[in-house]
């Protein structure tokens, strides 16, 4: 084969693209040419749909260069450094820059925050495109949502024009998102054209919120709540507070008192580092139309619900509401027996007093009670045991003021109430009510 016809062969396997040149025998060594066509490309779309997310900038961070004046390059990196734009004058050395840089990236959506994003439509073609109708969907786990600021479709749209659009939504789950964006329209020869396009993301959990309950003798409920940022930046904690449920006024004990003015615990800058764990305390006492029925206050698990308002770097807002909390009911039984007054500090041989207050938990059934006390070891009750209380209706309560003398010093044990039903013949025995301080007499205990 010539010269030549190599340099044709090579010509056309480069740029052939319709017909592909096949070489076949056909009767004795003689050879033609075979023609194949290749499928006809698609269609192309006179319109072009862009999506971006929309997210604040982030300060620029630097890598500083820098040696020891005895080193060849002498103060040269330093001066290059000084002369930086984005370096902070007099903390050249530092990464942090003063200038702000774009997102290079998609980035991290967290639960709570709002996701924003803008949909542009471009008319690439030099026709007029027709009733051009944009619309956005965010497809979840567990439902659809429309995102699209108009259902009503464009009348018309010219060449190298566009139609802009941004949506937002506040992120309610966790898991995969997609984002739906659907474009139909009709060209001037009155085709309908329809194309869609899907953008997948991953919604994060920010923050990781545990609970502990602690129900007190007085009816009122101790929450911890413990909340760690599991995410990879501070976070500044604007607001958390705890919304009680209908039967509940709240407390919160985060602050003190300093100099007549209310001071948080933790601190005058309430950031929360990167896996750092913040504790939050909140006290719960029973409205008082709701206190004095013991029966329908001791039922109540549904105690109320967090919420948690942060900001991120940039001031980016995030909020999360955890669903109502629950606590494990604590169980009375039929007679309720709590402490209403109690000195914390008694001297040695002498009186001291106490109030107790006695509930009928039943929410049916009268009770007639006997009051019996029972001395230990160290604790001596003073007064008439086996004396009638009277009948205590259903969820009614009374109070009762007891006296006693402590014979041993130390750290001592009320205990030997017995109450007893005289209509069931039920006995329901209390030890280890409460706990006193009995110190000797010559020591003068502070009131």
């Amino acid at each position: 084969m010539s010269l030549h016809a190599l340099r044709l062969l090579n010509y056309k396997s480069q740029h052939a693209t319709l017909y592909h040149l096949l070489q076949s025998p056909v009767g004795s060594g003689s050879k033609v040419p075979v023609k194949m066509e290749v499928n006809p490309p698609k269609q192309e779309h006179l319109l072009a749909l862009k999506v971006m997310r929309l997210t604040k900038p982030t300060l620029f961070t630097n890598i500083p260069v820098t040696c020891e004046e005895k080193d060849l390059p002498g103060d040269l990196f330093n001066q290059l450094m000084r002369d930086d734009p984005s370096t902070v004058n007099g903390a050249e050395i530092l990464m942090l820059g003063e200038m702000l840089t774009l997102p290079q990236n998609f980035g991290n959506i967290f639960l709570g925050e709002t996701f924003s994003s803008y949909i542009s439509v471009h008319n690439d073609s030099n026709q007029v495109v027709k009733d051009i109708l944009v619309k956005a969907d965010l497809q979840t786990s567990s439902q659809r949502l429309n995102l699209s600021a108009s259902n009503a479709a464009v009348a018309e749209l010219k060449p190298d024009c566009c139609i802009d659009d941004v949506i937002h939504h506040e992120v309610k789950e966790i898991g995969t998102h997609i984002l739906v964006c659907a474009v139909s329209y009709t060209t001037q020869g009155g085709e309908k054209m329809y194309f869609r396009k899907f953008f997948k993301f991953q919604v994060l959990k920010p923050l990781d919120v545990k609970t502990k309950f602690y129900n007190a003798e007085t009816d009122e409920v101790f929450l911890e709540a413990q909340i760690q940022n599991i995410t990879t930046s501070p976070m500044f904690m604007e607001k958390v507070s705890l919304e009680p449920s209908i039967m509940y006024n709240v407390a919160e004990l985060n602050s003190v008192n300093q100099a007549g003015e209310c001071v948080t615990t933790f601190g005058s800058r309430a950031y929360l580092q990167p896996m750092d764990t913040r504790q939050y305390l909140y006290c719960l006492k029973p409205k008082k139309e709701f206190a004095e029925k013991a029966g329908i206050i001791k039922g109540v698990t549904v105690i109320g619900k967090l919420d948690i308002v942060w900001k991120t770097n940039l001031g980016e807002r995030g909020r999360l509401q955890t669903s109502q909390l629950q606590r494990m009911a604590p169980g009375y039984g039929d007679v309720r027996l709590s402490l209403e007054a109690i000195p914390d500090t008694v001297n040695l041989e002498e009186p001291f007093h106490i109030t107790c207050k006695i509930t009928n938990c039943s929410s049916e059934r009268t009770m007639d009670l006997v009051l019996e006390m029972c001395n230990t070891s160290s604790i001596h009750w003073c007064g008439i045991s086996g004396r009638q209380l009277g009948k205590l209706h259903p969820s009614s309560s009374l109070c009762l003021a007891l006296t006693l003398l402590s014979s041993v010093q130390g750290l001592q044990s009320v205990s030997g109430l017995r109450l007893t039903d005289t209509f069931l013949k039920r006995t329901y025995e209390y030890d280890d009510i409460a706990q006193v301080c009995v110190v000797s007499s010559a020591i003068k205990v502070e009131s």
